[in-house]
């Protein structure tokens, strides 16, 4: 399956390469790593619900749907969210238009929350770090690239030196031990991976 980027008001929205779905050898090595991580911290708490924030067309959310999860996802995107639903309709998973920012405790609460490769594009992490310790009841599992491996590696493959390697609208870098000093403040951290070139991270909030 095809997941091309989608533009919105000159945003990204979704994935800018289809790192899901491709094959490149190299690049599907890396993701094979961060999948099998992700999995890992999945099945280590085999959660009844999972709503994943920043959902994009749903590859991650889906491989999760086995006939008792209670399923959710949401993008900040219309159009990625449209997407979603036609490629997921087969499962039981439900999708809606929402920013981080907008989400509630009473309503999108769940046992596990998401949130993937979506804190490097925000203006506002730490508001969304208070938004994700409101909503996950109690867990997090939460990935963002390594830095600076993330833009060594870009520039390595020649990509993006215009811009030093970083990714198109990559706002924030976050080495290992810094980004753990953020989730800190509303999370105790339980387990940490770094999948090459990721750093990801299995917490609960502080409530």
């Amino acid at each position: 399956m095809k997941n091309d980027p989608i533009i919105v008001d000159g945003i990204v929205a979704g994935n800018v390469y289809p790192k899901y779905s491709t094959r490149n050898p190299i690049a599907k090595f890396l993701m094979d790593g961060y999948l099998k991580a992700l999995d890992r911290m999945v099945a280590s708490i085999d959660p009844p619900s999972i709503h994943e924030i920043g959902c994009g067309e749903g590859y991650v959310i889906s491989r999760f749907a086995n006939g008792k999860r209670v399923l959710a996802g949401s993008d900040f995107s219309e159009q990625v969210v449209r997407k979603a639903h036609q490629l997921w309709d087969t499962l039981n998973i439900s999708f809606k238009v929402a920013t981080v920012y907008e989400l509630t405790p009473k309503g999108d609460c769940a046992h596990l929350v998401l949130c993937c490769e979506v804190l490097e594009h925000l203006k506002s992490p730490d508001v969304a770090i208070n938004k994700l310790a409101e909503i996950a009841d109690p867990y997090l599992i939460i990935s963002v690239p390594q830095e600076p491996l993330w833009r060594i590696l870009n520039i390595m493959r020649g990509k993006y030196l215009l811009n030093l390697g970083n990714t198109p609208g990559h706002l924030n870098h976050w080495s290992k031990a810094g980004f753990l000093q953020l989730l800190n403040k509303q999370f105790e951290i339980l387990t940490v991976e770094t999948p090459l070139p990721w750093t990801m991270v299995l917490c609960r909030a502080r409530k």
